[in-house]
């Protein structure tokens, strides 16, 4: 063995552990750590660069999170039968951890830095989700990277009224209240999770509860990095040229000039017009600058210009387009606004607007899902879009980026939450981002909900959503929580969060935090605060539309379930579904048939109700038994010498003898019926060995006066069906015996 392994056991106190393990893999990695819980196994690797690309002013740092089939032992579904580009639901882990720990890297290191997560070994009731912090945080405490962590994440939930920390999958059942929630041993700083209209009060329980298991976890990591011999220095780097002076020059000539633009309201684009013509004065008024000193002066402005605005705000106590600081932004909306979509609105608050609709289909529409942890279907889908000319950008137009994931879940997981117990629908909701200034996403919580009451599905309750920040001064104890934020206001404060939540409670939400020392009491004052604005927003909805429509659009399709007998399953289905496809193309309908239990259920998706009604009677007619005696209506579908095949039922054809047509004789088939003529036919028969049907016309008309039945024709004997002494004959005897 040419490796020496470390490893520390962190105790649950409820007989769970958790085993931390460096030394053994991916050794030129700058770290690797192997997390193992029960059978799940995550090993996360860092590594960052010791020298950073020139002119970069941020880090560039990238998460990436992914599950190995093999976790689980299976081969994937793909076409390629490898793991390929991320699914939603690892886009969505990757985001936790990135949200995490991108804030505890210095402002001025800006070296390359990747962080990668693989989950290489699952247990299906353990969900990795609330590991992978913990283990990217101590992937990085081990190495010299300057890093303020440890951090750790947990999940909290509420199960049959107790709080839990990390249950287990199956436990999520019974939970009314789920968080993910990370920190350091010192503060919050990131809050992710769904609720069934939890109060304000109910959040901030978890949250403390939460931050005490981190700080329990946080220690854990520094002891693991003791078994090393103690974290390792940082390693010492140079990535911003800086002048003080230069930044003190700035800050003085141009800090009145931004504070004074900042105090007068004005919208997005006055603002920015006005900000940059600030920049562009000052600069031409320099002489002799040379390229490198206008970089440092842009990189001041942007500092003095962060620090005008967050102190007009905390002076006069208003923002910058004039509102008060719980104030919400002039809103509007309007439902059915598409004529062919099954819902739709538009929702617009301020300078954010979504347009959003809503697709109604059936069991076939269902979006597959083929990820090792995520398997089988989903019936309820919700996409999200960011066009670049929402900002008055210029940006192509590609797949969903990881914010648009990110953005849409949070209002798909928000609105989910309110739909009905019972949906017979596949649906999905696209919201298209046409303007943005602040909070898009709590615009497409708004805008679903308008489009799904428009639609006709029967929501519990309508959901609105608010996102709030705050601009803090540590020097002073000022603050200011401000009430539906502008992007600006976002990037300049100390906290964005968002809540979204019906008229009795909170149903989910996302915080950023950004500021240190964030007391529990403070983020109470937030989330009341952020309560009287959702409510504000909810009243707005309910003025365009406060419930859902009595009745689906006239051009929605309908959709109708026939329980079958199991056995019968194949009958509907057909030999390679050759019957099931009949169907679908001579009804216009599509169909699906699921086994449930000892039943079959078969749906029935129709644009009109004619085209319904002919689909069920045909897949009622191949359950159904023929029963004899009965009077069917037959259409003849072949005609021979002997007869006609006649379908009297669908699926089910029988032999219509010649003798059983009329009590005239007939000597021959031709002229009496042409294929697709329309035959009523009494069923006299089942053949129970053979299955075949015996049918006759007739047996339902009137007997002529004197008829009498004609005697049936004695069977021939074996010898004369064969023709035996004739043969014979031409053979030259009869009696083979004189041979």
């Amino acid at each position: 063995m040419n490796y020496t392994a470390f490893t520390k056991t962190f105790d649950f106190g409820d007989g769970r552990t958790l085993t931390l393990e460096t030394g053994k893999l991916a050794k030129q990695a700058h770290g690797s750590v192997v997390l193992t819980m029960g059978k799940t196994m995550i090993l996360a690797t860092v590594v960052s660069n010791y020298e950073a690309k020139e002119d970069l002013d941020f880090l560039p740092l990238s998460v990436d999170y992914q599950e190995k089939f093999a976790a689980v032992g299976r081969i994937p579904g793909s076409f390629l039968r490898r793991e390929s580009r991320l699914s939603d639901y690892e886009v969505l882990i990757c985001r936790i951890v990135d949200r995490a720990i991108r804030p505890l890297f210095p402002d001025d290191y800006h070296s390359d830095t990747q962080v990668n997560l693989f989950l290489i070994s699952s247990d299906e009731n353990i969900l990795p989700d609330a590991l992978v912090g913990l283990a990217a945080s101590s992937a990085i405490c081990i190495t010299d990277i300057p890093f303020a962590g440890p951090i750790s994440e947990v999940r909290v939930a509420r199960i049959d009224g107790k709080f839990v920390i990390n249950p287990y999958k199956d436990q999520l059942a019974n939970s009314d209240l789920d968080l993910i929630v990370s920190g350091t041993a010192d503060e919050l700083n990131m809050v992710e999770g769904e609720m069934n209209n939890a109060s304000e009060a109910d959040m901030v329980e978890a949250l403390k509860l939460a931050h005490d298991f981190i700080k329990k976890q946080c220690a854990f990591q520094l002891e693991f990095c003791q078994l090393l011999g103690g974290r390792k220095p940082a390693r010492e780097y140079c990535h911003e040229v800086n002048d003080e002076d230069l930044k003190k020059k700035v800050r003085d000539d141009v800090y009145q000039s931004i504070y004074d633009v900042a105090a007068i309201p004005s919208n997005k684009d006055e603002r920015s017009a006005s900000f940059k013509a600030i920049l562009d004065n000052y600069i031409l008024a320099q002489e002799g600058l040379e390229d490198s000193t206008k970089k440092l002066i842009k990189r001041y402005f942007g500092k003095a210009k962060k620090e005008a605005v967050r102190n007009m705000m905390l002076d006069t106590r208003s923002r910058l387009d004039g509102r008060k600081l719980d104030e919400i932004r002039p809103i509007w909306s309007e439902v059915d606004y598409l004529p062919c979509a099954h819902g739709s609105s538009v929702f617009t608050r301020g300078e954010t607007q979504s347009l959003t609709s809503v697709t109604l289909g059936g069991k076939l529409d269902q979006q597959l899902l083929d990820s090792p942890m995520v398997y089988g279907k989903s019936g309820f889908m919700l996409h999200y879009n960011f066009p670049g000319f929402s900002t008055g950008e210029i940006k192509p137009n590609r797949a969903p980026a990881r914010r648009e994931i990110g953005h849409g879940n949070l209002a798909a997981r928000s609105l989910k939450k309110m739909l009905p117990d019972q949906v017979d629908y596949t649906i999905r909701i696209v919201s298209d981002i046409l303007e943005s200034n602040g909070s898009s996403s709590m615009a497409t919580v708004c805008a679903g909900s308008l489009a799904l009451m428009d639609a006709g599905i029967k929501m519990k309750e309508a959901v609105s959503g608010i996102a709030m920040g705050m601009i803090s001064d540590p020097k002073t104890g000022r603050y200011a929580i401000l009430s539906d934020i502008l992007g600006d206001e976002d990037h300049l404060g100390d906290m964005d969060f968002k809540i979204v939540g019906t008229k009795e409670g909170i149903v989910a939400c996302q915080m950023d935090i950004k500021v240190e020392g964030l007391s529990y009491e403070l983020l109470a004052e937030a989330l009341e605060q952020s309560r009287r604005g959702r409510l504000h927003i909810l009243a707005k909805m309910n003025e365009t539309l406060a419930a859902p429509r009595e009745e689906l659009k006239p051009h929605t399709p309908r959709i109708e379930r026939i329980e079958i007998e199991k056995d019968k399953i194949g009958a509907v289905i057909g030999s390679g579904g050759k019957v099931i496809q009949e169907i679908q193309a001579t009804t216009g309908t599509t169909i699906s048939i699921e086994e449930v239990g000892n039943k079959g259920i078969v749906e029935i998706l129709a644009t009109d109700m004619e085209s319904m009604e002919k689909a069920k009677a045909i897949v009622i007619g191949i359950i159904t038994d023929p029963e004899e005696g009965a009077i069917y209506e037959g259409i003849v579908k072949g005609i021979q010498e002997f007869g006609a095949f006649v379908e009297f039922m669908p699926g089910k054809q029988g032999l219509l003898h010649i003798s059983e047509i009329s009590y005239t004789r007939l000597n021959s088939m031709e002229g009496v019926y042409q294929e697709g003529d329309t035959v009523q036919v009494k069923l006299l028969e089942v053949d129970k060995k053979t299955g075949k049907f015996k049918l006759s016309h007739k047996a339902l008309l009137e007997k002529p006066e004197g008829y009498i039945e004609p005697a049936p024709r004695p069977p021939r004997d074996r010898d004369d069906r064969r023709g035996g002494d004739r043969r014979d004959d031409r053979r030259g005897g009869g009696d083979r015996n004189r041979r």
